[in-house]
């Protein structure tokens, strides 16, 4: 039976919820629940217009959302700007204060009948624009030129957030659906996501059974991601003059053994584990180093400190791999007879679900109805909100969305126009079969 999706623009989309789908990469995905859910799909229209999806998406990118506080700016703005559209739609909007400046926004939306509840999400705020010299484009212009929008934040990510919107607003209009939609755009996902702690901390997350990240993924949709665990080593030994370091304890020297022990762990680890088939290796990466001060280069310092990112695979146990760590840091302070202390900043477990999961099959039925042909199942090399909605709340998540994979914070930042109203229909579609399920998979 054949359906279609009808754009303000003129693009139709005709297809039938009986194609076949040939997994790219030979892991085929079967769910008990296929022909149930493409029959109950048998008679919805999707209709929006895509045209005010584009000049909403335009509107986000000119709010810098930046979190700055010299330029006095952060989430703000568009935190409100969002919350407009949705009254639009006849939702309520509410929000969070995460921090000053910093709110998160959402609307829950009710079916007309009992069903499971999917959230969309996104996050608010971007990265800094850097130099604009290094744009061919006004960083916040939101201009439209050879097919593609370009700006900070028109891929990561208000064109996620802006498609999400209007696909919700494109399945209440459908006429009628189960269950419940929440549609979320959260705060300081480009920072320490205090938005999504904040989230799952105040209860929102009750109730929900599935969430899509609306994060750009390059046409992937991934249903891992890398772990992250940020840590702080900090070493004290004793300063003194730099010609008389016998009257002292160096915490550079240990700084340095710590260097080599964490390369030697990163190989013990990754040969342990070896490489995931959508995530790839583990990493450790030290990021900053300090101690002392260039102005005094005559005085060995007594303080040092190191900070370590850290990206983990589903193999790694967290607990454990501090515990190495910890090991590790003692035994270098023993040799160089000073004092360490391990601080875990930030702690995000790896994300994994089954390629046979509900969500996974919904996203992968949509994007191969909107768009004639399969698409491919990958995993995020970094992490999203996404990351500590599952971890915290227990609920299964997967990042799914308009750009490219690669292009985030970067100059000349852009996304095709023609994916953000694709994307929609995606999601609408998918939401479509996710809340008609009868059962989700535990």
């Amino acid at each position: 039976m054949n359906h279609s999706i009808n754009y303000s623009m003129n693009h139709s989309i005709n297809y039938s919820m009986n194609h076949s789908i040939n997994h790219p990469i030979n892991h085929p995905i079967n769910h008990p629940l296929d022909d149930q859910l493409d029959d109950r799909k048998a008679s919805f229209e999707l209709a929006f217009d895509s045209d005010s999806l584009v000049e909403f998406t335009q509107q986000l990118v000119r709010i810098p959302s930046v979190f700055d506080e010299a330029r006095g700016l952060n989430e703000e703005l568009v935190a409100q700007c969002i919350g407009e559209k949705m009254r639009s739609f006849g939702w309520t909007p509410q929000f969070d204060r995460v921090a000053p400046g910093r709110p998160n926004v959402f609307a829950v939306i009710e079916g007309d009948r009992p069903g499971p509840t999917l959230m969309f999400e996104g996050h608010s705020d971007v990265v800094t624009e850097g130099d604009p010299r290094r744009w061919s484009h006004d960083p916040f212009g939101a201009e439209i030129a050879d097919g593609k929008l370009w700006g900070r934040g028109s891929a990561d990510m208000k064109s996620g957030v802006a498609a999400m919107l209007f696909a919700a607003d494109t399945v209440v209009r459908s006429g009628s659906f189960p269950g419940r939609i929440v549609v979320a755009a959260l705060a300081d996902e480009e920072g320490m996501m205090a938005g999504a702690k904040d989230f799952v901390a105040r209860g929102r997350m009750d109730g929900v059974d599935g969430v899509i990240c609306c994060e750009p993924e390059g046409g992937e949709i991934c249903h891992v991601a890398k772990g992250a665990l940020r840590l702080r080593i900090d070493f004290s030994g004793a300063m003194a003059h730099g010609a008389m370091p016998f009257q002292g304890r160096n915490p550079n020297r240990a700084v340095g053994s710590v260097l080599g022990a964490l390369a030697d762990l990163q190989d013990e680890l990754q040969a342990l584990h070896g490489d995931h088939q959508y995530l790839g290796k583990l990493w450790i990466t030290p990021t900053v180093l300090r101690a002392g001060e260039p102005a005094q280069m005559n005085v060995m310092p007594g303080e040092a400190s190191m900070w370590v990112d850290v990206r983990t695979i589903p193999s790694v146990d967290h607990d454990s791999f501090v515990v190495d760590v910890r090991s590790l840091i003692s035994g270098v302070a023993r040799a160089h007879q000073i004092d360490t202390v391990l601080t875990v900043i930030d702690d995000r477990p790896a994300v994994s679900m089954g390629e046979d999961h509900l969500l996974v099959r919904s996203l992968w039925n949509a994007h191969a109805a909107v768009y004639g042909s399969p698409p491919s199942l990958g995993g995020v090399p970094g992490a999203t909100d996404g990351t500590v909605l599952t971890s915290r709340s227990g609920v299964p998540s997967v990042v799914y969305g308009p750009g490219g994979k690669w292009i985030a914070h970067q100059a000349d930042e852009f996304v095709e126009v023609d994916e953000i109203i694709s994307y929609c229909a995606v999601y609408a579609d998918a939401a479509h079969r996710f809340l008609g399920s009868e059962a989700l998979p535990s």
